[in-house]
């Protein structure tokens, strides 16, 4: 009987093992994707291609481009912080660090590994699903494939976007800028039937600060999918191959309200942008 029992238990974490090494096999192709989609002559950034913008959109841009600088749309992101999984009173944060390759419109994939005490957690986050794993045995989050899904995650890769690959959003098909006020643009973003507007705020230099939006989202008391609002605070910010960037980046849901809290808190250490 114990033999037997032993059997099962080594037979279900084999069959476990093997299931998460096909999560990891589609992280890695995936992003293979997303990083093939980097403009293999990208054109140059000059200041006369934002020159009929609103100011605040125009000061962003100047601010994060370098003049001369190859405008790579995909970045691959390493990071790391607190990730938090429960309320503002009870935030419940683990220690992350996480590697995500952006390419928007395409998508995006956020790989994580996190911890709190003997908790482990990992796994991944897209446009397509979302998937995370307890001790990498327990498949504990298995979301994604339908259309709320996808309409939240495109409000989160657009919104990044605007912080990590700023060529991304320049004005074009499917891309475009409002003003505000003196201080605030709005970038509208279509691909594919979805569309998803985000409000950045600029200082005077230019530099982004924050960043807001409506968001799909069910991160709410009623686990029900609706527009809420979502953003967070930019700062830190270095160069990186011509971009000015933020390093460290606090986000979370019902931004600027009482319910607010930053779930998500990152440090970034690395932001790779390749001209394929």
């Amino acid at each position: 009987m114990a033999i037997s029992l032993l059997l099962i238990v080594l037979t279900v974490m084999g069959l476990a093992l093997c299931w998460r090494q096909l999560d990891h096999r589609a992280d890695r192709k995936a992003m293979h994707e997303l990083a093939a989609s980097q403009p293999e002559a990208p054109p140059i950034f000059a200041a006369g291609m934002v020159a009929a913008l609103p100011d605040p959109a125009r000061r962003y841009f100047l601010y994060t481009i370098a003049p001369g600088t190859p405008l790579a749309t995909v970045a691959r992101v390493s990071m790391g912080g607190r990730f938090g999984l429960g309320t503002k009173d009870k935030p419940g944060y683990l220690d992350f660090t996480a590697t995500q390759l952006l390419a928007m419109p395409s998508g995006f994939v956020w790989k994580m590994q996190a911890k709190r005490g003997l908790m482990r957690l990992s796994g991944s986050d897209s446009q397509r699903w979302t998937r995370f794993w307890l001790l990498g045995l327990l498949p504990i989050a298995r979301l994604g494939g339908d259309p709320d899904h996808t309409r939240s995650a495109f409000g989160r890769y657009v919104a990044e976007a605007v912080f990590w690959t700023p060529a991304a959003v320049l004005p074009g098909p499917g891309v475009v800028w409002e003003g505000l006020d003196a201080h605030r643009a709005r970038v509208t973003v279509e691909h594919r039937g979805l569309s998803q507007s985000v409000d950045v705020t600029v200082a005077a230099d230019g530099q982004p600060t924050e960043v807001r939006f409506q968001r799909w989202s069910n991160a709410n008391s009623a686990k029900r999918y609706q527009r809420q609002p979502f953003g967070g605070y930019l700062s830190d910010f270095r160069s990186f191959g011509g971009f000015r960037l933020p390093t460290h980046v606090e986000a979370g849901n019902h931004f600027d309200t009482a319910q607010y809290f930053p779930f998500f808190v990152a440090d970034v250490t690395a932001i790779e942008l390749s001209y394929a």
